[in-house]
């Protein structure tokens, strides 16, 4: 199927370097970045996103941690205006909720290694607080799993994002 929309048609038409600063603003991994560019053309929304997935599955650890590194903890300062967007639910939050999420990542991080990721887009201070909870009873091999299947759908959100913008 080919969907040549004017987003996914610009977004083929530019230059290496533009592409790749953009996808780099999607995820700051630069593996994905560069993987994602050279797979161009893309003759679909759904074709890119398809590929951004399978990229995703291939990063080595250290891109994963270096895309990792690209994302606020949940309920601080956003790095960008896509993870303000995608935070939304916890800047309206109870200080509770927000004291609870600070000591959450403090716990995550001293547990993993990392930043707890979570796809945070439409969810509430309380239900990203909850779905906290739930992963520290994760061991590690399983939340850096659940670490790939939420970057993917952060990924694909902020890729589309970036095409429409393209439209």
């Amino acid at each position: 199927m080919t969907d040549r929309r004017p987003g996914i048609a610009a977004f083929d038409a530019l230059s290496g370097d533009a592409a790749y600063r953009a996808v780099l603003g999607c995820c700051s991994s630069p593996g994905f970045a560069r993987s994602l560019v050279a797979g161009r053309p893309y003759r679909s929304v759904e074709a890119l996103l398809d590929a951004a997935d399978e990229v995703l599955a291939g990063l080595p650890e250290s891109e994963l941690d270096l895309a990792l590194a690209g994302h606020p903890r949940i309920g601080e300062r956003p790095h960008s205006a896509a993870s303000a967007r995608e935070q939304a639910g916890v800047a309206g939050a109870a200080d509770a909720v927000r004291a609870a999420l600070a000591e959450g990542n403090r716990a995550y991080e001293e547990r993993f290694g990392h930043i707890y990721l979570v796809c945070a887009s439409g969810k509430s201070g309380e239900e990203l607080l909850a779905l906290l909870a739930a992963r520290l009873r994760n061991n590690p091999e399983t939340e850096r799993r659940v670490v790939r299947t939420e970057l993917g759908k952060i990924n694909r959100i902020r890729l589309r994002a970036l095409l429409a913008e393209r439209s």
